[in-house]
């Protein structure tokens, strides 16, 4: 079985914005086999501006979230990375960081930064 991989969530977030340009522009060209139809090329149209105006709502989502996140310098290569909640990796070189002292030396698993498991835990 193949280890989960982990990622930084900012880099996560900006990366599933990044696909919904991509996925935005294909289904506009898409929409250009119905020349023939205007209404059904009108709704792919459509349908691929809805997506890259919901990516570019997500980006500016990530960036308000982005000056809030607590920056600190990774310990394994020394390069400032952001962290969002209890537990993130950095953005360099995916070092698992953490902020909370409860979970310093613990495995790491970003199970840590969901509510039920923050009660369960006290």
């Amino acid at each position: 079985m193949m280890a989960k991989k982990y990622s930084n969530k900012i880099n996560k977030i900006r990366s599933f914005a990044l696909a919904l340009i991509f996925v935005g522009f294909i289904i506009m060209y898409a929409g250009i086999f119905f020349r023939g139809n205007p209404i059904v090329m009108l709704i792919f149209i459509i349908l691929g501006m809805l997506s890259l105006v919901f990516s570019m709502v997500v980006y500016f989502w990530i960036g308000l979230l982005s000056t809030r996140a607590v920056v600190v310098n990774c310990p394994n290569c020394d390069k400032p990375t952001k962290i969002l909640g209890r537990v993130d990796m950095c953005m360099h070189c995916r070092e698992p960081l953490t902020l909370d002292p409860e979970l310093e030396g613990k495995e790491f698993d970003e199970d840590y930064n969901k509510k039920s498991r923050q009660t369960k835990q006290t």
